[in-house]
């Protein structure tokens, strides 16, 4: 074998294994995690309030408070919950559409807890 083949091979073998170790992940563990977005309850958020804390819950938009401003209930209890318009679905949503939101719990000096919306979904 000649050198040049060996470096030649080296090289191959170099760029394979630099262009195994810089491809993207695609696959993502989507299960629970600590600290991560776990499901929650609006009583257990009101009870226990921690800024910035994950959440996953389903539920209704009761009705509209002001500019972003929704009342949000999953039946144990009523929060404020602040979407962006641009967040909504492209399904209408009423007081009786069962949505899913995902978002952060946002803790204030002087008002109650609220959710920051990041998503929300029709759920079916």
């Amino acid at each position: 074998m000649s050198p040049l083949s060996k470096k030649s091979r080296l090289f191959f073998i170099g760029a394979l294994l630099a262009g195994a170790t810089a491809a993207p992940a695609y696959a993502q563990y989507t299960g629970p995690t600590e600290g991560g977005r776990a499901q929650n309850t609006v009583a257990a958020i009101l009870a226990n309030p921690t800024d910035d804390q994950q959440i996953t819950m389903q539920g209704q938009l009761l009705r509209k408070i002001g500019k972003e401003k929704y009342i949000f209930s999953d039946g144990t209890a009523e929060i404020v919950a602040e979407i962006d318009d641009d967040d909504f679905p492209r399904e209408p949503v009423d007081e009786k559409t069962k949505v899913e939101i995902h978002g952060e719990v946002d803790t204030g000096l002087r008002r109650p807890p609220e959710i920051e919306v990041d998503s929300i979904r029709v759920v079916k």
